[in-house]
């Protein structure tokens, strides 16, 4: 594997002659643009500060090099996606920023190596700016693994970042070899890799730069003893104007906190709705960065209070981005903290509300992960301190609505279990619940909203559990409320996502009762909602998820209206999404097993239809892998008869008449036993039963579809088509 070259061979390998860059160039307003994946986000928060901090030693302040003359200070920095102003136009900003940095500094890790949006960022600088000087640092994985056959998931250059470019910014087939600092402890370590990194940008030898920076730390540590041998002079002296000082920075400290307070109470519930992560993100590490630079044994209890809410703050915004461990660390980090006060203060709603916090991500991320019974334990534990909270507060209504959340997290749980009729009967209760908050307080958006998730859920429950009349009744009045409430804030992004699973859902459906065109009509105006939300903030994985599912739903639709070409676009752009997410990170579920196999199975029913049988069968083999990977057992079974079923349907159009029943029957036997199964569920046991040629079990499975007036198009073609067989 080809070695990179290393930073203090810069002036060697670039010669002596004046670099061309310091020559007629316009001003640049950045000394370096940082790009990185938010992977990775820690690590570039670390360099951004440790750069803009870095003095230049005085003795080389000032020198001229190759880079121009030595500055004293590297900056600013730009830091990709944190420093954009609220611009819809993020390629402009972003083209802007690189165009004015001197540098282009990238952290080089297997997710940057996997983004889009790194690579066009070091394309766009290479194109824009075939003068200027790319800068690599290493924080995991290995350089050109991609070279070594079975390690390409090891890669962590871009693309863009391997290959060389000519002078006029175009590139050639020719491999670059990037200059790269490794910041891993097994490398260089953060600081001599930030020294190669700075050497660089300075345009001296690193040598003489650790030199000079040891020098400095030894005339520091000699100021400091010179320092203390004085002051103990003086100290008596000094006694009176110390307890003044206490005075003042007690008082100072009360201010900050304060301010800090309302950063993450009133202007983080006026900020949350606009949906932009970068500002959120920024509240919370600014109000974290002000706790980081405290003495923590000096704060108080409310302090502390708040720098726990600062990092749940930011582990919401890890989580929403996909940084699930990022997010983890930080919501555990803020459990310890709120658990502990809560042990203190058993009876303190206030701390019983931060600590549920907590409590609930940690469940939520055990959920997305695949950890059911954990997430079960953890969400009724934040049902029990709700409850508390409650009873030491009965006045308080924001605790009344904690009660509500907490019995919707049971309901998911029994959602996850297949356990769909009392997963109805939990969400009626909560949505009952909402509405009695709701009533007793009008204006309160918040607890309106409430009312519109839980009626989400309650509907979600009710078309699964075969009542589809009501399903349908309660989202068609779910998207009513939204609609109302929509009038007082129009660019409330939380809305415009709800109204985005609502029409979702009620193109489903539509679907379910035989209308298609409306049901299409539907499920477009979800997409173009969450096409919006894309637009406003791409680095929610929320919204992300929630698209993905819309299209695969309108691409069902578009396969059964016979739309082909629109379902292929439709199936091509769900599936980007799955691959951006997946990328993102492995430990998702959902993510790298269920919307893995719903998009290749999508492929293969539309090469069904596209006369592609062979295609199809080979697709769905590549599903089956993908199912079994599902740590759930439930979930398991179903993604693996979904992928079976669609191989038989393959097998059966190749003329292949026993594998397609034999296949059929492998299905069958992937069904986990003694569970819920959807109305879609059902028409595809239906389908399936007929081809092993089990009529009775069959036939009773259409009678009671056909009792819930479910009257799927695709159903109904799939089972004429087996009968006639």
């Amino acid at each position: 594997m080809p070695k990179l070259a290393r930073l203090q061979d810069w002036e060697r390998a670039r010669g002596a002659e004046p670099d061309s860059r310091t020559v007629g160039v316009r001003p640049l307003r950045y000394c370096a643009f940082l790009s990185y994946s938010h992977a990775d986000e820690a690590v570039a928060g670390w360099l951004h500060d440790a750069l803009e901090k870095f003095r230049t030693p005085s003795s080389l302040a000032g020198r001229m090099t190759h880079n121009g003359a030595i500055p004293k200070r590297l900056t600013p920095i730009f830091r990709d996606r944190h420093e954009l102003p609220a611009s819809d136009n993020l390629a402009a900003g972003i083209r802007d920023a690189l165009d004015s940095s001197r540098f282009l500094i990238v952290l080089c890790s297997p997710a940057a190596a996997a983004s889009r949006w790194v690579n066009a960022e070091i394309d766009m600088f290479k194109r824009h700016r075939p003068d200027g000087c790319v800068l690599a640092a290493i924080v995991a994985g290995e350089p050109f693994a991609s070279d070594v056959p079975g390690r390409e998931a090891e890669e962590c250059l871009p693309p863009a970042l391997r290959q060389k470019y000519d002078r006029r910014g175009r590139p050639t087939s020719k491999r670059a070899e990037p200059l790269a600092a490794d910041l891993r402890e097994d490398g260089d370590g953060k600081r001599l890799g930030l020294l190669k990194l700075v050497s660089g940008m300075l345009g001296v030898g690193l040598d003489d730069l650790v030199q000079r920076e040891t020098q400095r730390r030894q005339r520091r540590l000699a100021i400091v003893a010179a320092a203390s041998l004085a002051g103990m002079a003086v100290t008596s002296g000094l006694a009176v104007f110390a307890f003044d000082s206490r005075d003042e920075a007690r008082d100072q400290r009360r201010e900050a906190e304060g301010l800090v307070g309302f950063m993450l109470g009133d202007l983080r519930e006026k900020l949350e709705p606009l949906g932009r992560l970068d500002t959120l993100d920024a509240v919370g590490s600014r109000a974290l960065g002000y706790f980081e630079k405290q003495d923590k044994s000096e704060l108080s209890d409310e302090a502390l209070a708040q720098r726990a809410r600062a990092l749940t703050l930011i582990g919401e915004i890890a989580f929403t981005r996909g940084n699930l461990e990022g997010a983890e660390r930080r919501y555990r980090e803020a459990f310890a903290s709120t658990g502990e006060a809560a042990r203190r203060y058993p009876d303190d709603p206030q701390r019983l509300y931060d600590h549920a916090q907590n409590v609930f991500w940690v469940g939520y991320l055990a959920w997305q992960r695949g950890r059911p019974d954990e997430a079960a334990a953890r969400f009724r534990e934040y049902r029990r301190l709700a409850e508390r909270m409650v009873a030491l507060a009965p006045e308080n209504n924001d605790y009344r609505r904690e009660v509500i959340s907490a019995i919707t997290n049971l309901g998911t749980v029994l959602m996850d279990q297949r356990r769909f009729r009392e997963a109805a009967v939990t969400y009626q209760a909560s949505a009952r619940a909402a509405e009695t908050l709701a009533a007793a307080e009008p204006r309160n958006l918040e607890y309106q909203k409430q009312v519109i998730k839980a009626l989400a859920w309650l509907a979600d429950a009710r078309e699964y559990a075969g009542e589809l009349e009501q399903a349908l009744a309660t989202r068609e009045r779910q998207l009513q409320q939204i609609a109302e409430l929509q009038k007082t804030d129009p660019r409330d992004m939380q809305l415009h996502r709800d109204a985005m699973t609502t029409h979702r859902s009620i193109g489903r459906l539509l679907a379910t009762r035989g209308d298609l065109s409306g049901g299409i009509k539907e499920s477009l105006a979800g997409v173009a909602l969450s096409d919006t939300l894309f637009r406003v903030e791409p680095d929610n994985t929320e919204w992300l998820q929630a698209n993905v599912s819309g299209r695969f739903d309108l691409a069902d639709l578009q396969l059964a209206a016979g739309q082909i070409a629109e379902a292929a676009s439709t199936i091509r752009s769900a599936c980007d999404i799955v691959d951006r997410l997946a990328q993102r990170n492995a430990s998702v579920t959902d993510w790298n097993t269920t919307k893995r196999v719903v998009c290749l199975t999508s492929r293969a029913r539309l090469a069904l239809r596209q006369g592609a049988p062979a295609e199809a069968l080979w697709l769905a083999r590549q599903a089956l892998p993908a199912a079994r990977r599902s740590p759930k057992p439930i979930d398991r079974g179903l993604l693996a008869m979904r992928s079976l079923s669609v191989g038989s349907n393959a097998l059966q159009a190749l003329g292949r008449r026993d594998q397609a029943v034999a296949l059929a029957r492998q299905a069958l036997q992937s069904m986990p036993p003694s569970i819920e199964l959807r109305p879609s569920d059902k028409a595809e046991v239906a389908t399936l039963q007929l081809r092993i040629g089990n009529r009775a079990a069959a036939q009773q499975l259409i009678s009671s579809l056909a009792a819930i007036g479910y009257r799927h198009p695709q159903y109904l073609a799939a089972i004429k088509e087996e009968e006639r067989t």
